[in-house]
């Protein structure tokens, strides 16, 4: 069985939700989860807030990120262990993200620590 990292992505990370919207989400996004975890095929992951965050380009570059020029962000990820490709994107498939205009879920499997893909 493999991992599969489930990258949430939002096709514009300007927007702000309200405090409703955001548990609202946040209690479907720990649904969804919830039944991953219950297959028993769950590992691990977070969101990733836009406070305290940086970009470092080439030559060393930092800038305060992610914004400016980049439009879609990454608003967290988990891995999920899955007998195929196929099945992970049954899972994505399920991610609340989805609901908004434009979002998608990227699927990725993940390379095995020991070098073997």
């Amino acid at each position: 069985m493999d991992e599969y990292a489930l990258i949430m992505r939002h096709e514009d990370g300007t927007k702000v939700a309200s405090p409703e919207q955001l548990q609202i989400w946040m209690k479907q996004t720990m649904d969804w989860i919830g039944g991953i975890a219950a297959q028993n095929k769950f590992v691990s992951g977070t969101g990733l807030p836009f406070a305290d965050a940086r970009v470092v380009g080439h030559n060393n570059v930092v800038t305060n990120g992610p914004f400016g020029e980049i439009k879609e962000t990454i608003g967290g990820f988990i891995v999920v262990k899955a007998d195929s490709v196929d099945e992970a994107v049954e899972f994505a498939k399920g991610c609340p993200v989805l609901v908004g205009d434009g979002n998608t879920v990227e699927v990725r499997k993940i390379a095995k620590r020991d070098g073997v893909h």
